[in-house]
């Protein structure tokens, strides 16, 4: 044999390697064809959205603390676009 016989059997070969994994990945490609859009909702999340979840509450304590936090932010702010002017 020589090396261009077993050149050309190597390429045969590989011919038929990638013929065989385009018609194996072809096949699972077909099956899991994505579509545009929201995917579909499997079961297991219809029943987790089917509990209602528990609301959380906010004291009004801790309301008057976040709104204050909030003045100090824009007070600051403020000061220094003036500061900067």
């Amino acid at each position: 044999m020589t090396i261009q016989n077993v050149l050309a059997q190597i390429d045969a070969e590989i011919a038929n390697l990638q013929r065989a994994k385009a018609i194996l990945t072809g096949a699972g490609l077909a099956a899991t064809k994505r579509r545009p859009g929201r995917p579909p909702k499997s079961a297991q999340d219809k029943v987790a959205s089917a509990i209602p979840k528990k609301k959380r509450k906010l004291s009004p304590e801790g309301r008057a603390r976040i709104a204050e936090a909030a003045r100090r932010r824009w007070a600051a702010q403020k000061k220094a676009a003036k500061n900067a002017a």
